[in-house]
């Protein structure tokens, strides 16, 4: 139903943005990672929607990015996992570092979230990371999609990371491919996340 807001910050506090978009204000849900980024009153920001539709109620969610919104429709997608939850580890990992814990199995980085058990976070790891490899056997592999022992090794972690920021796998292993072998996988990920940025 929505899919951005643009406007005028009227307000911001530990968990929320209000924006004035043409004389209404939309108050939003945020993560601590977009309330840091979005500035301070008056400032113009847009931010990416998520709307949330329960019986009793309708939640309105915002995001700096749309790597942010991608994140927090997967974890909403867990089992167990809502958006109270799903906002509180965005709090704590920026996507990147969400993507890294997902393809490297860091449940550990996951529980640093508040309010989200050793439990929960194993579910997260386990759930998201099986619909990564279901979604990369799925996808028709192209001339410059890694395959075999390429997939097993950081290069493999870093393609798993860039899908679960929303990159089809063809994209994230073109950006990933001729990477300095010597580089950390989070390394990797910056890099190929700032080549994928320019080809937008």
């Amino acid at each position: 139903m929505f899919y951005s807001l643009t406007g005028n910050i009227i307000m911001t506090d530990g968990s929320s943005v209000a924006v004035d978009c043409g004389g209404v204000g939309f108050k939003c849900s945020a993560s601590l990672n977009t309330l840091k980024k979005v500035g301070s009153p008056g400032s113009r920001v847009t931010l990416y929607t998520y709307l949330a539709v329960r019986e009793d109620m309708l939640e309105l969610f915002g995001f700096y990015d749309m790597q942010e919104l991608e994140c927090f429709k997967m974890l909403i997608s867990v089992s167990g996992v809502g958006p109270k939850a799903a906002l509180a580890v965005l709090s704590e990992l920026t996507p990147e570092k969400l993507a890294f814990a997902v393809s490297s199995g860091d449940a550990k980085a996951v529980t640093r979230a508040q309010g989200v058990g050793p439990k929960i976070a194993q579910r997260i790891i386990l759930e998201l990371k099986g619909k990564l490899t279901a979604a990369a056997s799925e996808e028709d592999a192209g001339p410059e999609t890694m395959t075999g022992s390429d997939l097993s090794s950081k290069y493999g972690e870093a393609v798993s990371a860039l899908q679960f920021l929303g990159y089809t796998q063809y994209e994230a292993s073109k950006a990933v491919r001729g990477l300095d072998s010597s580089l950390t996988v989070e390394e990797m990920i910056k890099k190929a996340l700032s080549t994928l940025s320019k080809n937008i």
